[in-house]
């Protein structure tokens, strides 16, 4: 294994990462610094979050500035101000040593005065999101002729994001001599693309395999009804009494509701996610990075760019709609050779994708069984031992106080102390968890088509299953179906907008005509009546309580059929197109009334 030294980086970088505590170069460090140093074709670089991914592009780049000329040399794109900052922070370390070098974190959420002044000033380096450094340029407070580095960090993040344009925008600035670098955990086919476009014959680097997930991570599944994934999370949360880890959540309500949960049941948790200010999320970071909170409650666009380590566990409250997104979940833990755990909360509809996510990272799911209430315990007292057996004991301060504290408990034996220690701490989690009953569902649960049966018993088989709720849910049919661009986060975000109150979203099944999901027993009235005389790009809504009627009908594949030609191809790109803004409205109208509030 090569030493920093010998991969070129200088001595006054040297000296200063060495008191940061890096002792050898990590593989992407040992293939990346000594291209970025010597050679000046572009490369694209694969590499997981936590691979040591910004001290590889970050040395050289601060190696390589000239420092007599006072204008942006190098440019940094990440997709989040949190990584922006993270990045900032790093480079600022690795160059304590080297007086004069500037750099400068441009995001939003900040004054953008101040970032006006301090660039005119002078600063070597920018690190940007791609949306505030485009501000910057259409107001022509920041030039970009001297650049001779872009590097775009976590680029399919970026585009997940929707900054393609952005990023477009900014490298028609940016002149054609450059090197540029690009880092990506996954590479999708638009990264392929701004690869051929901005890049000249690029050299590839893969830490790992591609669209792999990291090498450290387990990856464990528990399967409960959709009415039972709080309290299945609550026994994960209890069985690991030392964790500290991020939940994953569909929607920012849906964030904030488990987050909330979680503190009043008294768990040290707090919500990020997209509606909080700049400094509320930088406070729930700070308390996150300090271990003041073992538990973050995350939207995935709140979380991208988090740079946070020795995360025990991530949790994936329900498995994300895009494969990649969980491989990125997943990255946020057994990062830097450590090892760590992703687990995903997901019920009997969900094991498709759970196959289709083993392909893309190449390892299996292992079942796991919610813990019972009667291991959690056992789990709990033992952790409870481990830190009375290894709390540090103040002789010096306590010993005055011993003979009293002596005189008071010495009449109760060794065996009758521990159990007083014991009941004390435990008394309410062994109140709360007897009697619990199990939440797994076992694998037999599936219904099946059994042997023998004919083709159209088969079928009718399935229709019935599809029509029937589970446990404790009731099944709501929807006219609106994958032919109209529907998909489940536009049903989420029509029902969190649309419907008072919170609403439990249980299965989603989705046909090319019509969808069929399921809601907590007593709020399908409700949710139906919400949907009435609203609509999805001009598809007039129509919702009912799925009942036995077969919607499979001759009738009903009529209507689907007509009304799947009519809106795909109406609808379809428009629903890609303008994935991040509402979909359906009352009527004329309202949607008026909400677009001027919006404004």
């Amino acid at each position: 294994m090569k030493t920093f030294q010998e991969l070129g980086i200088c001595d006054k970088i040297l000296k200063a990462i060495t008191e940061l505590g890096y002792e050898n170069p990590m593989p992407v460090q040992e293939q990346v610094i000594p291209h970025l140093l010597n050679e000046e074709t572009d490369l694209v670089a694969l590499a997981q979050t936590g691979t040591g991914k910004t001290a590889a592009f970050g040395l050289p780049v601060i190696q390589r500035i000239d420092l007599s000329l006072r204008q942006p040399q190098a440019l940094i794109l990440s997709p989040t101000r949190e990584l922006c900052l993270q990045i900032a922070g790093d480079l600022t370390d690795y160059s304590q040593y080297i007086d004069g070098l500037h750099i400068l974190p441009v995001y939003g959420g900040s004054s953008i005065e101040s970032q006006i002044r301090t660039l005119k000033k002078g600063v070597h380096i920018i690190v940007a999101t791609p949306g505030r450094l485009l501000d910057l340029l259409e107001r022509r407070t920041v030039h970009l002729d001297h650049v001779s580095t872009v590097i775009m960090d976590e680029a399919d993040e970026m585009l997940n994001m929707g900054f393609l344009d952005s990023i477009n925008a900014i490298l028609a600035q940016v002149p054609q001599e450059r090197k540029m670098l690009l880092f990506s955990a996954t590479m999708p086919r638009e990264i392929e693309q701004i690869a051929r476009t901005y890049m000249h014959e690029p050299k590839e680097i893969v830490v790992g395999s591609r669209n792999e997930g990291a090498e450290n991570v387990r990856h464990v599944y528990y399967m409960v009804h959709a009415k039972d994934k709080y309290p299945a999370l609550k026994r994960i949360a209890d069985y690991y009494p030392n964790i500290y880890g991020i939940i994953f959540c569909r929607t920012r309500k849906e964030t904030q509701e488990i987050a909330d949960q979680l503190i009043a049941d008294g768990y040290n948790a707090d919500s990020l996610h997209g509606e909080l200010s700049q400094a509320q999320r930088d406070a729930v970071m700070q308390k996150f990075r300090l271990r003041n909170l073992q538990l973050l409650v995350a939207t995935d666009v709140a979380a991208r760019g988090l740079d946070v380590t020795d995360l025990t566990h991530v949790i994936n409250y329900g498995l994300p709609d895009d494969i990649e997104t969980y491989t990125h979940r997943s990255g946020r833990t057994g990062r830097a050779g450590k090892s760590g755990v992703s687990v995903a909360i997901v019920h009997s509809r969900e094991k498709s994708k759970m196959r289709a996510i083993e392909k893309i990272i190449g390892k299996k799911f292992e079942r796991g069984l919610v813990p019972t209430g009667e291991q959690i315990c056992e789990k709990q007292l033992f952790n409870l031992a481990d830190r009375i057996e290894k709390v540090k004991v103040n002789e010096e301060e306590i010993a005055k106080y011993l003979p009293n504290i002596s005189r008071k408990l010495g009449w109760l034996t060794e065996q009758d102390l521990i159990k007083r220690i014991v009941s004390l701490e435990f008394n309410r989690l062994i109140d709360y968890y007897r009697d619990t009953p199990d939440l797994d569902i076992p694998d037999d649960n599936t219904r099946k088509t059994k042997e023998g049966t004919s083709a159209k018993e088969g079928k009718k088989g399935r229709n019935k299953d599809i029509r029937t709720a589970e446990e404790g849910f009731e099944r709501i049919y929807i006219n609106l179906g994958k032919a109209h661009g529907f998909f489940p986060p536009n049903l989420i975000e029509m029902i969190n907008t649309l419907v008072p109150g919170h609403i439990n979203i249980g299965r989603i099944d989705l046909l090319p005509a019509y969808s069929l999901f399921d809601v907590e027993k007593g709020s399908a009235k409700k949710v139906v009546n919400a949907l009435k005389g609203c609509e999805f790009y001009g598809h007039r809504i129509y919702a009912e309580i799925a009942t036995d009627k077969d919607y499979n009908s001759p009738k009903g594949k009529r209507k689907g059929k007509e009304t799947g030609r009519r809106q795909n191809e109406k609808h379809y790109g428009n629903t890609h197109k303008n994935n991040s803004e509402n979909r359906f409205k009352r009527d004329r109208h309202t949607s008026k009334s909400r677009s001027e509030k919006r404004r």
